[in-house]
């Protein structure tokens, strides 16, 4: 389960989507996202579903990268589609047991909301797939930079953000490391009830915190060395420019926004599974 968390790390490839521009990237994964809510019929999804299946195969990343980032949300998952299946009212009564009914608008819930949530860690996975996080952070700190008159430390927040995405996959590797250890010294993390359980993680835990100070520290005192003092007055190695591919990326997404936009709110073509 530990490697199947795919959040934060960058897959390196030669694609359309890795040659946008990092802020490109983050503004129409935002967007997208947002497309997810402000509609909920059949076709709003089949089109959310051709505009993400476009980016994953534009992005050359492989499908069982992206598939391999939802396994660790399948109990999250199942919990949604659980509550939303029995505790959403309205429509007529598909199946009654004990105190237990689902409805037709329970159904029609469940498997949106499921969609949903595929589709939240899948878009948000192609930008951390597509994108370095040096190019995270220049692009944050660039979108953020009219904060910059507010006295919002707009360069520390993007570092901090950009450091904390860096360290996922490092502290996930070494989480691994210490349960093989511990594993081979006898450690049992399946068996026993709940507690039983957590008591298990204690072993893994407090070496793992160790490791995430020492490393915190050890990358504090590399800055120190190398005289870091913030943002002010920092020049960039390679300054964001947009391009024609970005600005035709923006369009396309407004454009795909557009439509679920008109096809959430004007056109009743909802989904109905009987």
């Amino acid at each position: 389960m530990i490697r199947d968390i795919t959040i934060g790390q960058y897959y390196p490839a030669q694609s359309r989507i890795h040659s946008l521009d990092p802020r490109v990237k983050i503004v129409c994964t935002l967007l997208f996202l947002v497309s997810l809510f402000i509609q909920n019929s059949l076709l709003g999804y089949v089109c959310a579903t051709v505009f993400l299946g476009m980016v994953i195969h534009l992005s050359n990343v492989p499908l069982k990268y992206i598939l391999k980032g939802l396994k660790p949300i399948v109990i999250l998952l199942l919990f949604t589609v659980v509550m939303n299946l029995f505790l959403t009212r309205g429509g007529g009564t598909l199946e009654h047991f004990w105190i237990f009914t689902i409805t037709e608008e329970g159904l029609r819930t469940s498997v949106f909301m499921a969609v949903r949530l595929m589709y939240l860690v899948a878009g948000s996975s192609i930008m951390t797939f597509t994108t370095s996080p040096n190019g995270l952070t220049d692009g944050m700190e660039k979108l953020l930079h009219p904060l910059n008159k507010v006295n919002v430390p707009v360069h520390e927040v993007a570092m901090m953000m950009s450091i904390a995405l860096r360290f996922i996959p490092i502290l996930l590797e070494e989480t691994d490391k210490i349960m093989k250890a511990q594993m081979a010294r006898g450690a049992d993390f399946e068996s026993g009830n709940i507690i039983q359980r957590a008591k298990a993680m204690v072993p893994i835990l407090v070496p793992l915190f160790v490791s995430a100070f020492r490393r915190a520290n050890d990358l504090a005192l590399a800055m120190e060395a190398r005289c870091y003092h913030g943002g002010e007055g920092r020049t960039k190695m390679k300054p964001l420019k947009y391009h024609g591919r970005d600005r035709a990326a923006y369009t396309l997404t407004l454009l795909y926004v557009v439509i679920i936009f008109v096809v959430g709110r004007f056109v009743p073509f909802k989904l109905w599974i009987f």
